[in-house]
């Protein structure tokens, strides 16, 4: 048997192997995402945006069965999705621990858009430590499979060329760029969601647009721009902190805020009532001003 062959052989070895830990998850109208088998009991990991509804889901598993999906939370952040389907005994997925990934590996993308597996062959083409997603999202590592998605590939799974899983891919974050949310980042999301229902996230209560600052006050803040305050909610830790419209954010505890990823680098679960520095501009004034991180959702 020559190299190809073997290869040719392995590939199919691991496809077989961890197709039956993906499964087909129906929640939206079209066409039908994909979901991984977290447990043995019957918890599905899925990607948060092929989620429409909260009930009526279906989830197809790999032995032919239908059963009901319920979902025990979402966190449209990071897009991951936890289900549970009342059945046991399933496969779960079998994960990569420890190796380091590297861009040029070889990697596999399951899903199951139907009744039966589909796999599609590409490599890594990046990867990077960290990443965090436009809606605010800390991904423990930005990795770009070089595939083209197709129906099912959200929720779907990522094989490394030995069939461990890598994680659970998505096309909801950036338009036509398949990417894949990395397994650190799915345990810790969906071991919070298991036992909160949702993932905790910090809010100012402000909305703002980018600007380039005026030249004295770049100069004496050393950066080029920041955040200009168009709206304040009423009784919002921004209120609270006494900022208005116009005043212009430009570092939240020293860190420089020119976008909102900035911002939302400093509204993370962790953050959830800490007291912050904000660094504003007003009336061309530089001054500090110090804000409790709120949360999103919570009762004021």
């Amino acid at each position: 048997m020559n190299v190809l062959e073997s290869l040719s052989e392995s590939l199919a070895a691991a496809v077989a192997q961890a197709g039956p830990a993906v499964v087909r998850v129906e929640g939206r109208r079209g066409a039908p995402g994909s979901g991984i088998v977290w447990s043995s009991d019957g918890l599905i990991v899925t990607a948060e945006h092929v989620l429409e509804r909260d009930d009526d889901i279906a989830v197809g598993l790999a032995d032919g069965r239908t059963a009901a999906g319920t979902v025990i939370g979402r966190d449209p952040t990071t897009d991951v999705a936890l289900l549970r389907v009342d059945a046991g005994g399933l496969t779960a997925a079998a994960w990569r621990s420890g190796e380091a990934l590297r861009a040029g590996q070889l990697v596999v993308a399951l899903s199951r858009p139907g009744g039966t597996v589909r796999a599609q062959l590409g490599i890594l083409s990046a990867v990077t430590p960290s990443w965090r997603t436009p809606a605010g999202g800390a991904l423990a590592s930005y990795l770009q499979p070089d595939i083209q998605p197709s129906w099912g590939f959200s929720g779907g799974l990522l094989l490394d060329a030995s069939g461990k899983a890598i994680g659970m891919n998505t096309a909801g974050f950036l338009r036509r760029t398949p990417l894949t949310v990395p397994a650190a980042t799915l345990e810790q999301v969906a071991a919070t969601l298991l036992k909160q229902g949702r993932i905790p996230r910090g809010y100012l209560g402000i909305a703002a647009y980018p600007i380039r600052l005026p030249k004295n006050v770049r100069e004496q803040l050393g950066q080029g721009g920041g955040l200009i305050v168009i709206g304040v909610e009423p009784d919002s830790p921004a209120e609270r902190a006494g900022l208005v419209i116009g005043d212009v954010v430009a570092s939240i505890d020293g860190d420089s805020v020119r976008h909102h990823g900035d911002v939302a680098a400093h509204l993370g679960p962790e953050t959830v009532g800490k007291t912050v520095t904000l660094r504003i501009v007003r009336a061309g004034t530089p001054q500090e001003v110090r804000a409790t991180i709120g949360e999103r959702g919570a009762a004021a």
